[in-house]
C-alpha cells in the first residue's frame, strides 16, 4: 500500500505504543530507580550507620560506668523515651508543617548534640547526669523527625512501589545495625566512645544533604485542624479500622515486653556468655544481620506471601528463638539464636509496617505513623526502664524468657486478615473531632 500522510509510519506506530516500564512496578529495583528515594535511602543509610555506632557504644558505656542494668535502662529511656512521650505530638507536626524542613532541622540538632556528647566523653569517664541529658536531647530530635520521615514515603515512591520501599528502608536500617557495631566494636573499639560519637555527628551531614537536594512533595494536607483535634483524629482513625488498631496493639505489646534484650546484650555477652567486648560486638552484629535479612526477605522471597500470615509466623519464630537465646552460656550457639531472633523480629516489624502503610488514609498518615512510632520505638525504652531493676533482682535470662512468652501469645492475637473486612473505615465525621 503506498505511503500517505494519513497512514502512520512504522516509527510513528512504535512511538505511539506505551513504553514498558524499565523495572517491574512494585519491585525493589523500581523503588531504587526513583531518584529522590535513592538519594534519601543512601543518605539515611550513612546516617544510620553512625547512629548504630553510637547506640551500640552507649549500652557498653552505661554498663562500664555502673555495671547495673537499671542505668542501662535509664540511658535507653533517654535515647528512645522521647518517642514514647512525643510521637503523638510529632505526628501532628508531620501533618501540620513542611516535612522536609522538619527532617533537616531535626537532623541538624542531632548532629550538634552528638558532637557535644563526643566532647563530654573525651575523658573516658563522663558525668552520668550530663550523659543522660545529652542523649535525651538527641532522642527528642529523633522522635520529632520520625513521623515526618515515614509520612513522606508515599509522596516519594507512590503507592505501587511503597511495599518495596518500606522493605528496602527496613533492610538498610538493619544493615546499619550490623555495620555500625562492627565499625565501633572492631575498628574503633568501644573503649573510645568520644571518637565514635564524633563520627556519628558527621554522618548526619549525609542525610541533611540528601533531603535538601532532592525534590518531593513534603507539604501536608492544606486542611487546617487545631493540634488537639489532629491528635484525636489520629486516634479515631486507628480505632475506626479494625486492622490498623490491632497492628498498633500488637507492636506496642511486642515492644514493651519482648524487646528488652536488645539493649541488655552487653551484660549478657560479658556475664552470661563469659565473653568480652568482642563477644558483644559479634552477638549484636549477628542479631542485626538477621534483622537486615528478615527485612529484605519480606520484600523479596516472601513478597508473594500473606503479610498477616508472615506476622504470626514471625512472632512464633521470634518467641522460640529468644527462648533459646535466653539460656545460652557459650558464644557460638548464642550467635546462631541471636541471628534467628533478629530475622524473625524484622519479618514481624516489616510486615506490620507494610500492612499499616497500605491501609492508612493519606489525610491522617502522619498522625497514625506517630502512633506507630509510639508503639514500636516508644515503648521499647519503657520496657527497658521497667525491666532493668527486675533484671538486677532475677537475672537477664528470666526477663528475656518473659519476652519470648509474650511474643508467642501475640501470635494468637495478631489476626490481621479478617475475611469480613473490606478495607479501612475512616468516615469524615469520625475523623473531624473537635477538641
Amino acid at each position: 500500500m503506498p505511503f500517505s500522510p494519513s497512514s502512520p509510519s512504522g516509527e510513528d506506530r512504535d512511538a505511539a505504543k506505551p513504553h514498558a516500564p524499565r523495572f517491574q512496578p512494585g519491585s525493589t529495583s523500581s523503588a531504587l530507580a526513583n531518584r529522590a528515594f535513592r538519594w534519601i535511602f543512601l543518605g539515611s543509610f550513612a546516617s544510620n550507620i553512625g547512629t548504630w555506632m553510637q547506640n551500640f557504644t552507649l549500652g557498653a558505656l552505661a554498663d562500664h560506668l555502673t555495671g547495673k542494668a537499671w542505668f542501662i535502662g535509664l540511658v535507653t529511656f533517654a535515647q528512645l523515651g522521647p518517642t514514647l512521650l512525643l510521637s503523638p505530638i510529632a505526628g501532628v507536626v508531620a501533618d501540620t508543617f513542611d516535612r522536609k524542613r522538619t527532617m533537616i532541622i531535626c537532623a541538624s540538632f542531632q548532629a550538634v548534640f552528638s558532637a557535644l556528647l563526643a566532647i563530654l566523653a573525651m575523658g573516658g569517664d563522663p558525668n552520668e547526669t550530663a550523659l543522660v541529658g545529652l542523649v535525651f536531647v538527641i532522642g527528642t530530635a529523633g522522635a520529632i523527625n520520625a513521623p515526618s520521615a515515614q509520612a513522606t514515603m508515599p509522596a516519594i515512591v507512590g503507592r505501587v512501589d511503597l511495599p518495596a520501599a518500606i522493605s528496602l528502608s527496613s533492610a538498610q536500617m538493619n544493615t546499619s545495625r550490623v555495620i555500625g557495631p562492627l565499625i565501633a566494636g572492631l575498628l574503633i573499639g568501644v573503649e573510645n566512645p568520644s571518637i565514635i560519637f564524633a563520627v556519628n555527628s558527621a554522618t548526619y551531614l549525609f542525610v541533611i544533604a540528601s533531603v535538601s537536594l532532592v525534590r518531593f512533595d513534603s507539604t501536608p494536607s492544606a486542611e487546617w485542624e487545631p493540634p488537639l483535634a489532629r491528635f484525636r483524629s489520629g486516634i479515631a482513625a486507628a480505632r475506626a479500622d479494625l486492622v490498623v488498631g490491632r497492628v498498633l496493639v500488637t507492636v506496642s505489646l511486642y515492644s514493651l515486653c519482648s524487646l528488652i534484650f536488645i539493649y541488655q546484650m552487653h551484660p549478657f555477652a560479658v556475664r552470661n556468655l563469659g565473653g568480652t567486648s568482642r563477644t558483644f560486638t559479634l552477638v549484636f552484629s549477628a542479631f542485626g544481620l538477621g534483622a537486615a535479612l528478615g527485612a529484605i526477605s519480606v520484600g523479596t522471597v516472601l513478597a508473594r506471601h500473606s503479610r498477616p500470615r508472615m506476622t504470626r509466623i514471625g512472632l512464633v519464630g521470634f518467641g522460640l528463638a529468644l527462648g533459646v537465646f535466653s539460656f545460652q552460656t557459650s558464644p557460638t550457639p548464642a550467635y546462631v539464636s541471636a541471628f534467628v531472633t533478629g530475622w524473625c523480629y524484622f519479618v514481624v516489624i516489616t510486615s506490620l509496617s507494610t500492612i499499616l502503610q497500605e491501609r492508612v488514609d493519606d489525610a491522617v498518615r502522619g498522625r497514625v505513623m506517630g502512633l506507630w512510632m509510639l508503639g514500636w520505638a516508644g515503648l521499647v525504652p519503657l520496657g527497658s526502664l521497667i525491666g532493668g531493676p527486675i533484671i538486677d533482682i532475677v537475672g537477664l535470662e528470666w526477663v528475656f524468657l518473659f519476652g519470648a512468652v509474650v511474643a508467642l501469645a501475640l501470635a494468637a492475637y495478631a489476626k490481621l486478615d479478617f475475611a469480613e473486612d473490606d478495607g479501612p473505615v475512616m468516615p469524615p465525621d469520625v475523623l473531624m473531632v473537635e477538641p
